[in-house]
């Protein structure tokens, strides 16, 4: 692993929270990483390891095969990672090894200056974040395009071209229902195919993602025409959301524009807080790897998400460590109801701190109805869940509500994950907290909280985040 740029160097000289065991392994890239990461977690292989005086910078010579150790340095308030090691991988199991050893003994890490070798790199990620903030004190130049107009022209063609796609794409629907649904079993997956290419050729990705989801619910089980109708109404909801666009309040149609495919940009004002970061997780999109981290800010309340991409079998190199409090500025993308958003400049790391606060098993429902009206082709929200119980069902798991007669079942993606018997255990029959999102396939959960010592009115306050996807 040459070089990975992560966040910005924290401007700040305080002291930077040690992250526990979970929050590094949460960190790596994949499950062989983390194994051997894991190997490299204890002092043996390691020599000449440090920190600097904040505890936020961490260095050290590992032992490999050569005769020459491999040199290490991560920066946890970014965080960036440097290792002379030929992975690909980021962090590498390098990076992980000597967080592991940090977390587990701190006593090996005395302050002081770093080496010659560690302390080049750390003062060149200084330099670049001093550039940066000069090149962005001048406002919003650098984001602008050279030439205004020919930027225009563009988008305007790509639009026409979107709009000739979503008028050939309510043709083939009408088609599709005319001859009726159960025939499309007889069709193969190539007419679905063959209309999802039109639909790239129109410049629109995000059409012909889901016309290839409509391939994938032909002929898959019991009920699939009442599925296929009913994702047909949405994609001819979005269709002609786009062919309407004009007529529609500007965060539906920022909405639509980003459900169609076009690329948006993070515009809004920066919010800085402090975000407990909730969750990490990657998951397969054809060629590339999509990284999800879900913030909340402890101050505004509010929820984000950051996405980052990975491809040719590289992790995305954005990473956050589950459970931390990261006080730091977020710029918001545009569109109604829309969560994403973009890591700005970070200010520190600070030690971690319990779940927000959260809601009654019986109130996500209707939190997931107030969503699809601002975005009505959402799959899910995120939601905290307070004081609930995994328990079996009839047909899987479900997440009941300690303290009322309610339930929530929990979503069919996450019955075959190893993180629903991490909840059961954390459980152990009694309330937890849990953060995750409803939907109209039940509630996906992704981190608990440990229950921790219980409060005088029963509730519990929660202790360790515990990673469950």
């Amino acid at each position: 692993m040459l070089l990975s740029h992560g966040g910005e160097p924290s401007p700040t000289g305080g002291p930077v929270a040690r992250w526990s065991v979970e929050q590094v392994l949460a960190l790596a890239p994949d499950d062989a990483s983390r194994k051997a990461g894991t190997r490299l977690g204890a002092a043996g292989p390691w020599t000449g390891t440090g920190r600097d005086a904040t505890g936020g910078v961490v260095w050290g010579l590992c032992r490999g095969s050569g005769s020459t150790p491999y040199r290490t340095v991560v920066d946890t308030t970014g965080p960036a990672y440097s290792c002379s090691c030929p992975s690909r991988k980021f962090p590498c199991k390098h990076a992980l090894g000597l967080l592991l050893l940090r977390a587990s003994d701190a006593a090996a890490f005395r302050p002081g200056e770093p080496a010659d070798w560690a302390s080049a790199w750390i003062e060149g990620r200084r330099g670049r974040a001093a550039e940066r903030a000069r090149a962005s004190s001048g406002g919003d130049t650098a984001r602008r395009p050279a030439d205004p107009a020919a930027a225009r022209k563009r988008a305007e063609r790509r639009a026409e071209r979107v709009t000739d796609g979503a008028r050939e794409l309510e043709q083939r629907l009408a088609d599709l229902l005319r001859g009726g649904l159960a025939a499309t079993d007889r069709s193969g997956y190539g007419l679905w195919e063959e209309t999802a290419a039109r639909m790239v050729d129109a410049q629109a990705p995000g059409l012909a993602s889901r016309v290839r989801e409509l391939g994938a619910i032909t002929g898959s089980g019991p009920g699939w025409p009442v599925r296929l109708l009913e994702e047909c109404g949405l994609l001819h909801l979005l269709d002609t959301a786009w062919l309407g666009r004009e007529r529609l309040p500007e965060p539906l149609a920022a909405t639509v524009r980003t459900r169609v495919g076009l690329p948006m940009s993070a515009e809004g004002a920066p919010v800085r807080d402090h975000w407990l970061v909730l969750a990490q997780y990657d998951t397969p999109d054809g060629k590339i790897v999509t990284r999800r981290i879900w913030l909340y800010g402890r101050d505004s309340g509010r929820t984000a998400l950051l996405l980052s991409f990975g491809a040719a079998g590289r992790s995305p190199a954005q990473a956050l460590p589950v459970g931390a409090t990261v006080d730091a500025e977020l710029t918001p993308y545009p569109g109604g109801g829309q969560l994403r958003a973009e890591l700005g400049e970070q200010f520190g790391v600070t030690a971690p701190a319990g779940p927000p606060p959260g809601i009654a098993a019986a109130d996500a429902p209707a939190a997931y109805g107030t969503a699809l009206t601002e975005d009505p082709w959402l799959d899910g929200c995120p939601v905290t869940l307070r004081d609930v119980i995994p328990v079996p069902s009839k047909d899987g798991w479900q997440v009941a509500d300690a303290h009322a007669d309610s339930a929530l079942p929990i979503a069919p993606a996450a019955l075959s994950r190893p993180g629903l018997w991490k909840l059961v255990a954390l459980s152990g029959g009694g309330p937890v907290t849990v953060f995750g999102e409803i939907g109209h396939r039940g509630f996906d959960p992704f981190a608990a909280w440990d229950p921790g010592e219980r409060e005088e009115d029963g509730r519990t306050t929660g202790g360790a985040v515990v990673q469950l996807v």
